[in-house]
């Protein structure tokens, strides 16, 4: 099912939670949504679905609005948890194979059983964990065409944050499209083939990771002493950020890195090496632009 998020906005009172944000999730496609505390992920998702009236734009399902017919087709996982404390974990499943016409029992029982829960325990004697992985069992029980899957391992262990992320790219693999958020980077990168990163209602950064990663890289020296220069090397267009720690500094090279690593080298850095980026480098350029050259000493 693909997604299409145009110019979506909405406001409470003068706050603007997401401001003017587009984007276009393929079918099939792998799709994390990132970013700080209360950039607007959580309420992206609830304007998406109906659940908050949005303050303009519009969201798309395959060219058409949302309609009540299209809830069969999709599910919804909240980041709080939903679930009724007094029912048993099989009156869960129960509640959903009635409501949902695509919701397979057998299905529900058999990702309770690999989460290791008891259908027979009730929702109130479950840890946060437990209720979680309740959750995601049902929520992947219903075939969906669209899972929209708001902060879907808080609480589990790292074996079961595992089985959740297998459990999306089988999904992706029989065609479904998976949005998701997280606040684990490592999570989003190893599952995702696309993501956005919100920052304070705006889109930072949107594409696919692999093309995020393809032109940049991390140029990290270590200087003697915490006194040193760079030589203008802040003002050079090919540098993204620098960021510094004591002695050592880290440069994201958008273009040119082994040029930026030769200049490190006549600076006074040894050690100098040239890393490849990973999705957390992309995520603090993309939210954190205007501190990108703080600390660093120029002209010293």
């Amino acid at each position: 099912m693909n997604l299409t998020i145009s110019h979506l906005s909405k406001r409470y009172g003068t706050f603007v939670a997401v401001n003017d944000l587009s984007v276009e999730i393929p079918s099939g496609t792998i799709f994390g949504l990132l970013g700080p505390n209360g950039a607007g992920k959580t309420t992206t998702f609830k304007c998406m679905l109906g659940l908050a009236a949005s303050s303009g734009g519009s969201v798309t399902y395959d060219g058409k609005p949302l309609a009540p017919a299209l809830f069969e087709r999709m599910v919804y996982l909240p980041e709080r948890d939903v679930l009724y404390d007094w029912m048993r974990v099989s009156e869960v499943v129960e509640m959903n194979e009635r409501a949902f016409t695509r919701f397979k029992r057998g299905r529900a029982y058999e990702l309770l059983a690999m989460f290791g829960i008891d259908r027979n325990k009730r929702v109130r004697s479950l840890s946060k964990g437990m209720k979680t992985a309740v959750a995601v069992a049902n929520a992947f029980a219903h075939e969906a065409d669209l899972l929209v899957l708001d902060e879907p391992t808080s609480g589990l262990d790292p074996v079961n944050q595992r089985h959740v992320l297998n459990l999306m790219v089988n999904e992706a693999a029989r065609g479904a499209t998976v949005l998701f958020s997280s606040h684990q980077i490592g999570q989003v990168e190893r599952a995702a083939e696309r993501i956005a990163v919100l920052d304070r209602g705006r889109l930072a950064l949107e594409g696919a990771i692999d093309d995020l990663k393809a032109d940049r890289k991390i140029v990290e020296a270590i200087f003697p002493s915490e006194q040193f220069s760079l030589n203008g090397l802040a003002n050079d267009k090919r540098v993204g950020r620098i960021d510094r720690s004591g002695r050592i500094v880290r440069v994201t090279a958008l273009d040119g890195a082994p040029e930026i690593a030769a200049q490190l080298e006549a600076a006074g850095g040894t050690g100098v090496r040239i890393i490849d980026l990973n999705l957390e480098d992309i995520f603090l350029y993309a939210v954190a632009p205007a501190s990108a050259h703080a600390g660093v000493v120029e002209g010293s």
